[in-house]
């Protein structure tokens, strides 16, 4: 078993405050967090929740795919997962997109899109966010 943890650190209400995220199993260090990033006022200026799920989703499903092709006899050359969150302010997550690009010799695009798919379905953190719909695009390259 592995516990990974963080923890936040928050001053003032919600949309003038501001805090940090501090990673406590890795050397990352710690990240500024405000509302104005969250709610697109700043973007680009600090870290949100959801660009931190959007960093655990990809990094989650890149390792699901590449199990599972490797376990199909066809290892992943390279592949690159983009995943973006959406986010609306007084409504929540509305939906997780993620966009794959693989380079994995001997399989065909089908093959590829059904592995793709089923990573998707496989990956611990799409488990754990399934009350969010999730839609994927899937490019053999």
């Amino acid at each position: 078993m592995t516990v990974s943890s963080a923890q936040a650190h928050w001053e003032g209400s919600l949309t003038e405050g501001e805090g940090e995220v501090e990673f406590l199993n890795s050397n990352v260090g710690s990240l500024e967090i405000d509302w104005k990033s969250r709610a697109g006022e700043t973007p680009g200026a600090k870290t949100t929740p959801e660009e931190l799920i959007a960093a655990a989703h990809s990094s989650c499903y890149s390792m699901a795919l590449s199990h599972a092709l490797a376990g199909n006899g066809t290892p992943a050359s390279a592949l690159d997962t983009r995943a973006d969150v959406t986010f609306v302010p007084g409504t929540g997550i509305t939906g997780i997109h993620l966009s794959v690009k693989g380079s994995v010799p001997g399989v065909t695009a089908e093959e590829f899109a059904t592995f793709a798919e089923n990573a998707k379905v496989g990956c611990p953190v799409s488990a754990a966010l399934t009350g969010t719909t999730i839609t994927l695009d899937a490019e053999l390259v």
